[in-house]
């Protein structure tokens, strides 16, 4: 029975930041708006493109393992995300504020 609806867009970055999304949500217990509005990473090409607040300790962290952190002054990606609260008969959504849209259900 589905319990979640979601989309994560960007082109190359769209896998990397649906698995980002399912990870805060899932694993690290953010609600919907936290995990989309966490700042994101993408490796490619050699480097590791990190939006605004990431934390310092975690670009050091990164260069330690032999990444190369690459600062960006854009956003990665947009999404939304409809989490269907069947026990309390309620949908539940957040919209990314990267980009335009809005988390829509009925």
């Amino acid at each position: 029975e589905a319990v979640l609806s979601y989309g994560v867009m960007g082109g190359l970055f769209q896998p990397m930041g649906q698995s980002l999304f399912l990870t805060n949500f899932l694993e690290f217990g953010l609600d919907l708006q936290e995990a989309l509005d966490a700042p994101r990473l993408l490796p490619r090409e050699g480097v590791v493109d990190v939006e605004r607040g990431i934390p310092p300790r975690v670009l050091d962290a990164l260069r330690h393992l032999g990444h190369v952190p690459a600062p960006l002054g854009r956003p990665l990606g947009g999404g939304q995300a409809v989490w269907i609260d069947r026990a309390g008969g309620v949908l539940v959504g957040a919209s990314d504020p990267r980009k335009d849209g809005l988390a829509l259900g009925y």
